[in-house]
Formats: C-alpha cells, structure tokens, sequence
C-alpha cells in the first residue's frame, strides 16, 4: 500500500520528498522535521522502484544515519536494506579498501587512532632533537589539534595560530617543522590518520575517473544530512561524486553553522545554487518545537545577518509568553534573578526541562556556587564544571592552606608547582612541617629555594587572614606565572576561570565561607544523557540538537557574546549571529535573556559599565517584555510599569497570576538561601550544626521531623538524623 505522506507531512515537506530528480538544496529551519523529511524521501524513493543499493546517505554520526535508516525501513513493508548510509569517513574508509590496488596504496595501509597519531607526532619530535622540551611547551595532544584544524580549514598553521591560540605563535617554526616530520613518517609507514581519510579519498576520485564514474553509476541518488555542517574537502567529495546534474540532495540550515573552528564552512550551504546550476531550493519554515513569539524574535535575529537564505519561522503554537529580556544592575545580580526564575518555573516544568545556555564555560561559574550552595542538582554539557578545573582547584590550595595548615591534598597541589619537587619529596615536607621538624624543613628550602617565597606568601597570608579578594589577589601574584607554565596550550581561557573566581570572592567576607560554599558540590554524574531530576547548563554549541520547555540565556553583553574576538572579524560577528539563534530555538515554551548593565572587571577591581550585546539592540522592542531590575531588589516592567517585588513580577513574566496555588517547589531570597529544598520540603530556620565525621556544615532543609538535609564542606549533601548533630544557634 502506497505510503500517504500528504497527511504525515505539510508542503513543503511533500515537496522535498518527492523531489527525486536532479539536484535539491532543502533549508530546514530550526524545529522544522528534517529528519521526518529525510526518512519519508529515503522510503519513497524506494517505493517508486529506486533500487536501495543506489542510495547513498551521508551524515554526521553513524548513529544519525542509522536512526534514518530503520524509520524508513518501517514504513516500507519490505524494509531498506541495501542502502549506504553513514559517515564521510566511514565511507571514505570503506572506498579506499576497495580501490587500494587502484591507487598509491597497494602495500596497504592503516588507519591511525587518537593515539597511535600521537605516539607518530612524539617521533617527529624526537627527530627534530626536541627531546624532552620545557614545560611551557605545547602539550601533543594540542599540536595535533592545531595540524588537523589547519588541514580541515585548509589554511597554513600560521593563520590558525594567529585567530585561535596566538599565544602559541612563538612556537610557529618548531610547530611547522613537527607537522611536516608528522606527516613525514605517515607516509613512509602507510599510515593515515582520520582527516586523511577525506583527502586521499578525494586524489584517488580526481586522479581515477574510472573510480569517479563507477560511484556515480552506482549512486544515482545521494543525499547529505547537515550539510552546513560540512568542510570544504567534504563539498567537494559530494560535487565529485554527484556531478553538476547528479541527483544529489543536500539538507540543512545556513542559520545553525556554528563550527567553524573545527573548519565547517557555511560557504558551502550559501553556494550550494551556484555550484549545482538549476538546483531547486525548498525552505522548511514551519517549526514543530516553539511558540510564535519565540520564532518572532529568533527571526528577529537572523533578520540582520549579512549573507543568508531568506527564511520565516511559523508555527501553530501561537500562544506563549513573550520572550523576556532582564536587565539587571549586574552580572552578580543576573545569576541571583536566574535562581528565583529557575524556582518559578519549577512550578510549571520539571528541572530537567529547563536549561541555562552561555556562550562560554567559565560564563556559568557563579550560578554553579549558588546552586551547589543550596544543594540543587545540575548537569553541565560543554566546558569544565567550576569545581573540576584545575586550574581553580590549584589557585584554591593555597587559600585552603591558610584555613586549614595540615590539608594535605591542598599542599600536594602547591608543592606540584614548585620546580623539582615530586610526590615522595611533597610527602616528607608536609609531614615536616606539621610535626615541626625545622631541620627537615630548612634542608628542602635549601634544595628548593622557591619554597622559600612559597612559604612567605602562605605565613603572610596566615597573619593577616585578608579577605577572599584580597587574598586571592595575593595568590594569583604567586600562581599567575605559574599558570602560563604549567598550562600553555590553553592559559588565556583559563585566565578567563580566574577572573570569574574573583567575582565571586568579592561577595564573600571570610575565606571560610568562601571556601565553604565552593567545596559544596554534588557528586553527580556529568555524562550528556539526562537526568530527571537535576537543572542543564549547556554552553551553546553543546546544546545544538537538543530542546528544552524553558531557556534561560545570560552574558549577553559586549565581549561576551559575541565575544570580544568576534567582534573584530566579519564572519566570526556572523557566526555569532547563528549561535543566537541556535540558542533562542532550544526553547520550546519560555525563553529569558539576561542583560546584566554592569560587568566585574578582575583588573579594576570594580563593576564597569557594559554595552548590550549587539544582537539585542538590533531587536525590535515588540519582539520582548524588556523588565529591570531596580535598586531594591525588585523588578520594573520597561516603559512606566510599577515596580514589583521579584516574585510577582518573574510570575507575570512567566503567564501565572501573581497570587495563583503553587506546587511545592524550591525558592530562592535575595541572598541565595533557600527557603524550600528541590522535593519540596519545607525548610527548617537557616543555620549551622555539627556532624562527628563531616564537621562543621549548613543546615538547608527539615526533611522530615528529627532530620536534616546539610552542606558538608568536602563532604557535600547529606540527610543525617538531628540526634547524630550538633545544632548551632541559629538566631
């Protein structure tokens, strides 16, 4: 029986399936069903009498191929098998096996792993007379993230070096040679690595046109999933395989290429009319995932950008809130507001379904610390959890030690700094200097004359027990010259952790509080696979592909997003653009941007006044409910609307009157505290008590009558019964 796709699909839709001849570009907008779209044309193809062995489907994970391929095949009564689908390099692997004794690789040849490819580069290395180079050197695995972005780019290391890691650019000439030596031994060997694999694919399809003729006998039909997603070798492969007139269709959006730094090119998409005269052009538009006024103002943002395909999201979903825009008086104060927006809409969503999205890692630092606080459950896809960088755990140390002298694990972090002291040596010198064993200690000073400053800066520190900031200040005195050495390859970003590290000791008027609340974390898992029960934070690029009901934003200031290095590249300012709208059209329900009007700024040591980003001045004012948040603490809508407590205004902004019955859900004050736990359960007057084993803790909720829910610094949640505490006066 005939498939009918008239009633599975709208028009647009039918109209990409049942175009079989020819070439055909099919821009699927965010949310649109490309891939309903891509299964209904694979099965219809064969439902008009396609042979499957002469379909070809390119994708960018096996797993996306293979999800394809078995919806298709339940469509179909006879099922899909004979179809090729999988990766460009599966593919390409799979091609230069069978034309091996075709080509230049008669004797064969092995494909590398990661590994194996690193072990090759520490050869070239070596024989250049390298041998063991200073640490300040650029760590392998580095360098050969350099070779293989300068060869997906194809662009010479000195230019990939001068946008993304100019920090390197003194070691040009060394990394140069070590990329010649690389490739050097891979020929000498028969070995290719993984972006090999497309390139010698591509010279065995120009330099064999009987090979070239026979795939384009052999697949008659070929069709590429994510095709914005593709580099140049990869366009090209399509092109020498389908030929100008081939029966090629390739599906994606202009608007979601956003990894040009692994050498995507959005060019290939944007020229895909060009380089295949007369291909018809198909525009998904009508979207399956958000409300209207969230399309509105993601339409909004593409409006501006320069070189695009001309698209208008749609859908049915028409009602929703508007998106809403906060502008708060600070990057402190965003996260506060973000807390209490997070409680709210818990009321109406699980927490799995809401999500935070920043446009860099260290961007979520200071909503990690508050949510680790109040004990609430967080996943982070994309960048280091704020407690897992080392980096912030190495500047920690040293503040630990002025708290707590005998913390071992801070002084095997220390002592791992200090130039020639190994773990046996760090072992001994902490024991001396707990036991008082002066003369042990004075022989390792004398050894190792750096610890002699080291100790200066800790006792300094001991005896005046400065303030977090000040302290920490101190520190990175100290660590500063340290973190470029230890850490080449990426310190600047790092540098970036630190800085946001400073903005939160500045809240703090103790180290031990300070101290406390960052060693408050939960042990979760961190994988990518949901949990239930536990908030996303996403950087932007890892939340491509995912969708969430509600979709907090922040940082959206100059230099942050886009970031300040965009800013001074037309293209990158572009690809800035396509990032904001992938993160807007994650939203399915809700959707928040965060506007903080002043930024901390590590070398003032004070709040400075920002500039919106870019993206959210081009915006029209009808596409948002702008609100501010006033001096008391409150927000105000824009335009004269009353000024409202926090609370009934994040309810307005949400679409619940203000007053309406809640579920029980978490709720945060102002200053960060909690006054419900995440299953609802009422909280007991905020204070401090005492546990045998844990220590010295806070208290964050009642959970039941004589049991209590605690942050153990070290230690983290713990639900222990009150007759095994200490309580504390908590007036």
């Amino acid at each position: 029986m005939p498939i009918d796709f008239t009633r599975e699909l709208n028009p647009a839709q039918c109209e990409a399936v049942q175009a079989l001849e020819g070439p055909v570009l099919v821009i699927a907008g965010a949310g649109s069903g490309k891939t309903r779209t891509i299964v209904y044309r694979l099965a219809h193809l064969v439902e008009q009498g396609v042979q499957p062995e002469s379909i070809l489907l390119l994708t960018f994970t096996r797993k996306a191929a293979q999800e394809m391929l078995a919806r298709a095949s339940l469509l179909l009564d006879h099922g899909l098998t004979g179809v090729s689908g999988g990766t460009f390099h599966s593919f390409a692997y799979a091609q230069l096996r069978r034309h091996a004794q075709l080509f230049d690789l008669k004797s064969g040849f092995t494909v590398m792993d990661r590994a194996d490819a690193l072990d090759v580069l520490g050869q070239a290395k070596d024989s250049l007379g390298l041998g063991r180079t200073e640490r300040s050197f650029p760590k392998k695995e580095t360098i050969l993230e350099l070779i293989g972005k300068s060869r997906n780019k194809e662009t010479d290391l000195e230019s990939v070096l001068q946008q993304e890691s100019f920090h390197l650019m003194p070691y040009l000439e060394i990394l140069g040679n070590m990329a010649k030596g690389y490739q050097a031994i891979k020929q000498r060997h028969g070995l290719l690595d993984y972006d090999d694999l497309l390139f010698v694919f591509e010279r065995l399809l120009t330099e064999r046109e009987d090979v070239r003729e026979r795939l384009r006998e052999r697949f008659r039909y070929i069709m590429v999933d994510e095709y914005q997603d593709t580099n140049k070798v990869q366009a090209r492969l399509v092109k020498l395989m389908a030929g100008l007139q081939g029966n090629v269709m390739a599906v994606g959006d202009d608007a979601q290429s956003i990894y040009a730094f692994r050498g995507a090119s959005v060019a290939n998409i944007l020229r895909f009319p060009k380089e295949y005269p007369g291909a018809l052009v198909i525009r998904l538009e009508q979207n399956y995932r958000s409300t209207q006024p969230i399309l509105d103002l993601a339409n909004e943002v593409l409006r501006h950008a320069a070189h695009k395909f001309d698209k208008h999201l749609f859908t049915e979903r028409e009602d929703g809130p508007k998106p809403m825009l906060v502008r708060t008086l600070s990057d402190a104060t965003q996260h506060q507001i973000a807390m209490s927006l997070i409680a709210d809409l818990q009321k109406k969503y699980a927490l799995h379904e809401i999500a935070v999205l920043f446009r860099a890692g260290y961007q979520s630092y200071g909503l990690e610390v508050q949510l680790s606080k109040l004990g609430i459950r967080f996943q982070k896809y994309g960048g280091i959890r704020f407690s897992e960088a080392a980096h912030i755990k190495d500047a920690l140390a040293y503040l630990r030690l002025v708290v707590n002298p005998s913390d071992l694990p801070a002084w095997q972090r220390v002592f791992k700094h200090v130039k020639g002291v190994g773990p046996k040596t760090a072992q001994g010198l902490f024991e001396a200097v707990i036991s008082g064993n002066e003369a042990h200690v004075a022989k390792t000073r004398k050894r190792f004359p750096e610890l002699t400053e080291l100790f200066g800066l800790l006792d300094g520190l001991r005896a005046r027990r400065p303030a977090p900031l000040t302290a920490l200040d101190e520190v990175m005195a100290w660590y500063g010259p340290i973190l470029i050495r230890d850490y080449p390859d990426d310190y600047p970003r790092r540098q970036q952790g630190l800085e946001q590290l400073a903005r939160i000791a500045a809240n703090y008027p103790d180290l031990e509080a300070f101290l406390g609340d960052l060693t408050l974390e939960n042990p979760e898992d961190n994988s990518r696979e949901a949990a239930h029960d536990a908030l996303v934070l996403s950087t932007i690029h890892s939340a491509k592909g995912l969708e969430w009901k509600a979709v907090l934003m922040l940082d959206l200031v100059e230099d942050r997003f886009p970031s300040r290095k965009a800013m001074q590249r037309p293209e990158d300012l572009d690809e800035e653009r396509r990032l904001m709208y992938v993160a807007c059209t994650r939203a399915k329900d809700f959707l928040a941007l965060f506007v903080p009007e002043t930024v901390y700024m590590r070398g003032l040591e004070r709040s400075e006044p920002t500039r919106p980003s870019p993206f959210v001045l081009e915006m029209e004012p009808s596409s948002y409910e702008e609100w501010r948040e006033n001096f008391s603490g409150g927000l105000a809508r824009a335009g004269g609307g009353a000024p409202m407590g926090r609370r009934q205004a994040l309810d307005q902004a949400i679409g619940r009157p203000s007053g309406s019955v809640r579920s029980a859900a978490p709720e945060f004050a102002a200053g960060g505290d909690a006054q419900a736990n995440s299953n609802g359960i009422r909280n007991t007057k905020l204070g401090f008590c005492t546990h045998r084993v844990y220590g010295r803790g806070k208290i964050i909720a009642e959970a039941a009558p004589g049991k209590y829910r605690i942050n153990f610094p070290g230690f983290g949640i713990k639900t222990i019964l009150a007759e095994y505490l200490t309580l504390e006066d908590a007036s």
